[in-house]
């Protein structure tokens, strides 16, 4: 007797809907047609960028090619070594001060993933690059319900002076649409948890976001009924899969409702003069880092930005147990406890980092995780925060870009190398066909 097949035909945009919510899902095997291969999963783009540099003797490997060993800060990453490759020797020109004086904090952002020189202005009249983030969610990002998603830990306003006479637009995006436009950041968990499941084709009255947000019921529970009847209608293994998704999206709700109290964004004291540590910031980098893993699984955006912290930033890191400033920290004159506090900050951003790749390694379709799928940036526009030196900056690249990339090495690269040669690299394993990106010499090997 002939195998008689029944399955079920689900769109890869299918939602669970109800009372204002929209539930992506991720990918099931009902999602591809009976009898036909999967079509390619998507590669995802994600660009992570950390004030103030590094301690760069521990961030930097031990060896060259496969056989290399990490340094102290990025030791957590062991376990995914062959999916991790770490660029030593990349420079960004444009973040030289070119006659303009002191401003490395604020270029070191704005030129991050621009690798263009900002002009130095406390006025409206700003200008730098488009980066390279928003050059890939024009040319991939139509696909998506998002074209891309610009996430930050800190706040911090557009207008008026925030490092030596630039423009707080530098300091507070690494974003930029047009070389005049940057793209704000949401720096609100919950905002971002709102904006992924909310229903855009629905309009709420001002009187039910109030009655919604005094109503304590997951946003799962609105969209029970939708979830029950898809369940039943799904194969054991896709049962399974969406279950487990459904209790990841109600963990990431939990740990929203406990945040009691989020950080106001700071609009009228730029995040470099602070000093006093501001509560919260372990939870909401976690709640960021799985928000970002939750919207690639969906495949509702394939570029992501997040900033750890604003340029200049003087957070403290009692979590990492040190209660200096990391800006006051990141100018040790090589005095030994500042570097041992450098050294505990860097650690622990490292081991946040590996935490986020292994929720990545652990997602997605079957022989294709996310990490697999995905290139994830990570690193700072400054090396050595003491020397303000931007040419010689800390950048790994994790994940396997679908097959296009070939990761688990160390490479050491020749002085003076521009940055903007991984951009262009990244750029063109996305099928994006350009010449040049800002000062690049060609696309870099990855």
């Amino acid at each position: 007797m002939a195998n008689v097949i029944r399955k079920l035909r689900l769109s890869r945009r299918a939602v669970l809907r109800g009372a204002g919510s929209a539930i992506a899902l991720p990918w099931l095997s009902a999602m591809a047609p009976a009898l036909t291969p999967r079509a390619d999963a998507p590669v995802r783009a994600c660009f992570i960028f950390f004030p103030n540099g590094v301690k760069m003797d521990d961030w930097t490997p031990e060896g060259e090619g496969r056989g290399y060993r990490f340094g102290h800060t990025l030791d957590p990453l062991e376990p995914y070594r062959d999916q991790v490759s770490v660029f030593s020797g990349l420079a960004i020109d444009g973040g030289r001060a070119h006659g303009d004086g002191p401003g490395d904090h604020a270029r070191n952002a704005s030129t991050y993933l621009t690798c263009v020189h900002p002009r130095k202005t406390g006025g409206r009249n700003i200008r730098a690059g488009v980066s390279v983030d928003q050059l890939i969610a024009k040319a991939v990002g139509r696909t998506t319900r998002f074209a891309s998603l610009e996430l930050g830990l800190e706040g911090g306003r557009l207008a008026g002076v925030c490092d030596s006479g630039y423009a707080c637009a530098y300091s507070n995006n690494v974003s930029w649409r047009s070389p005049t436009t940057p793209v704000p950041k949401e720096i609100k968990p919950k905002e971002v948890f709102r904006r992924l499941f909310g229903d855009p084709t629905e309009l709420v009255s001002g009187k039910e976001r109030l009655a919604r947000a005094m109503d304590r019921r997951s946003i799962l529970d609105f969209a029970r009924d939708d979830a029950r009847r898809l369940l039943r209608r799904l194969g054991g293994a896709d049962r399974a899969k969406l279950t487990q998704y459904l209790d990841s999206i109600r963990e990431v709700e939990r740990r929203l409702t406990s945040e009691m109290a989020e950080d106001a964004p700071v609009d009228d004291v730029p995040v470099h003069l602070l000093g006093r540590d501001r509560r919260g910031y372990e939870s909401r980098l976690g709640l960021m880092y799985d928000l970002i893993a939750i919207a690639f699984e969906t495949d509702l955006t394939r570029t992501v930005t997040l900033m750890l912290g604003n340029a200049g930033s003087n957070r403290s890191y009692r979590m990492a147990g040190v209660s200096e400033g990391h800006h006051t920290l990141s100018h040790h004159k090589n005095k030994a406890s500042m570097l041992a506090d450098i050294r505990r900050i860097d650690r622990w951003h490292g081991e946040q980092f590996a935490r986020f790749i292994g929720v990545l390694d652990g997602k997605g379709e079957p022989g294709a995780s996310l990490l697999r799928q995905s290139m994830v940036m990570f690193g700072s526009g400054i090396g050595d925060g003491n020397r303000h030196d931007h040419m010689r900056v800390p950048v790994l690249v994790a994940g396997g870009g679908g097959g296009r990339l070939k990761p688990g090495r160390h490479q050491t690269l020749a002085r003076h190398t521009p940055m903007a040669n991984l951009h262009l690299a990244i750029m063109s394993k996305l099928g994006l066909k350009r010449a040049s990106f800002a000062d690049s010499t060609g696309a870099l090997d990855i």
